[in-house]
């Protein structure tokens, strides 16, 4: 099957690449949000969860969920949600318990372990908006503006996902 690129004027072609630009900004930030919480977890001697754990029980909270939760809410993105549960579990930073009216569904919460850990990644959060904030990186109206484009385009891929189905 032979593949040919569309034929783009000049501002659609700029448009292109700084879209391809954000796809790999996106892309990289996110893995450097797991390693900055990994050498966060490293440097306070905390190895037997990784980054992804740590961020799906800041994710969770005070909230009581389901693993189908999980993704609906936005909470974890990733394939192996029930792994990361278990293993939560089995560590001791989750509650499960399972539904009295749906016998398949278990609902998790976050003991007083997850809570704890789940302070930690807060904190770091914290320091870092401080960082930004001081350093004049990034403002307020700024980080709003921000959020508000990628929140554009995950409604976008959102309904190009819909729009297959």
């Amino acid at each position: 099957m032979t593949h040919y690129a569309p034929v783009l004027d000049g501002s659609q072609k700029a448009f292109l690449s700084c879209y391809l630009d954000s796809l790999a900004l996106v892309e990289r930030l996110h893995r450097l949000l797991l390693d900055v919480i990994k050498d966060e977890f490293e440097r306070l001697n905390i190895l037997e969860i990784n980054s992804v754990q740590a961020l799906l029980l800041f994710n969770i909270g005070e909230n009581e969920v389901t693993a189908g939760e999980l993704k609906s809410r936005g909470y974890y993105q990733g394939s192996n949600v029930s792994y990361n549960l278990k293993k939560l579990v089995d560590l001791g930073y989750m509650h499960h318990q399972r539904s009295e009216i749906d016998r398949r569904s278990v609902r998790v919460r976050l003991t007083e372990k997850g809570r704890h850990v789940r302070g930690l990644i807060a904190e770091l959060f914290a320091r870092h908006a401080e960082g930004i904030e001081r350093r004049g990186l990034v403002d307020a109206s700024g980080m709003d503006e921000i959020n508000t484009a990628l929140k554009r385009m995950e409604r976008f891929w959102t309904e190009q996902i819909r729009y297959i189905y």
